[in-house]
């Protein structure tokens, strides 16, 4: 934290840690950018405001346009993460999510028969992860509200058709209009887009679908030889559901997700709810997802995992580890 915050800043950022709905949060965090000091030292809190600024324009356009278009169902996130499935017209992406989750989504023929976003849950190992079908992506047209719900997710999936001559086509459609919406997709290696604090930076990974029809093993070599160098690309077939798991595979590593489970001192572990966090979360982090109180009054924790002893006495910064047991210690 830079040196010489004025009183009036630090109003403002308690202000938004307890801010209870959005427009709160927003009124405090323009009222942060507006009193923080302007100097060298400060560049970097200035743009971090901004960027949380612009993500929570973006998180509120997704609700005012949900409202109004009367969707029948939630866009909250659920699960260890939640996942944009992005793509040209006829990629199969419905089908394909149908395969991944079990769900039931209208799967046509047809150029864009998915005209609203679907959300279907994902299970992977003994978690679940959101997986959101949306209306594909084209230059002539797209909705209002799926610039911002792309922005403000955790990563995405380009599914793109191996089967069809043009499959780069497919991949430049996808990044022109990704491109608009200021959405930089990032591979195998993750960089912040640091020159314009209104672009975002966007996980995401390759999936080739239709890989079992007959013109799909020489697209993709081409295909992988263009894109391979920048991104993991997964060659499958949704239709025979083949390699499926590899795309799971891949969402996990890319979410880098880590789970924890909790523990009530004298009792057996809650082996069947794990806690998800992004790795590099701390006790602290565990603490406040258990229950307010306990990250307010925590005295210590104990640890059973695989990095440590069973039962290693642990403070608040201690890193979690994927498969900790922890039990909390007012």
């Amino acid at each position: 934290m830079p040196a010489n915050l004025t009183p009036q800043f630090l109003a403002a950022e308690q202000r938004y840690k307890s801010a209870k709905d959005d427009r709160e949060k927003l009124k405090a965090l323009k009222e942060m950018l507006a009193t923080v000091p302007k100097h060298k030292g400060t560049e970097k809190l200035q743009a971090d405001i901004k960027r949380k600024i612009a993500r929570l324009k973006d998180e509120m356009e997704v609700k005012k346009a949900k409202g109004a278009q009367r969707f029948s169902f939630s866009l909250d996130k659920e699960g260890a993460g939640q996942v944009m499935v992005l793509g040209t017209p006829n990629v199969g992406k419905s089908m394909l999510i149908n395969s991944l989750t079990g769900a039931n989504l209208e799967v046509g023929d047809y150029p864009f028969t998915t005209r609203l976003f679907h959300p279907a849950m994902m299970p992977v190992k003994d978690i679940q992860i959101q997986l959101v079908d949306l209306p594909a992506l084209s230059e002539s047209y797209h909705e209002n509200w799926l610039s911002s719900m792309i922005r403000i997710s955790d990563m995405a999936m380009v599914v793109v058709d191996l089967s069809r001559d043009d499959i780069l086509e497919q991949m430049e459609t996808v990044s022109s209009v990704l491109n608009k919406f200021k959405v930089k997709l990032q591979g195998k290696k993750f960089e912040e887009v640091d020159d314009n604090v209104h672009w975002v930076s966007l996980r995401s990974f390759i999936v080739g679908n239709k890989a079992d029809l007959p013109a799909a093993p020489e697209n993709y070599r081409v295909f992988e030889e263009l894109y391979g160098d920048t991104h993991e690309i997964v060659p499958v077939s949704a239709k025979n559901r083949t390699n499926l798991d590899s795309i799971k595979a891949t969402i996990w590593d890319i979410l880098d997700i880590v789970r924890v489970y909790s523990k009530k001192p004298g009792h057996e572990a809650e082996m069947d709810r794990p806690f998800t966090f992004r790795r590099g979360a701390t006790l602290l982090d565990f603490a406040e997802a258990v229950h307010k109180d306990f990250a307010k009054n925590l005295k210590f924790a104990r640890v059973w995992g695989k990095e440590v002893f069973d039962g290693q006495r642990i403070n608040k910064d201690y890193v979690l580890q994927d498969g900790d047991i922890i039990e909390l210690h007012m």
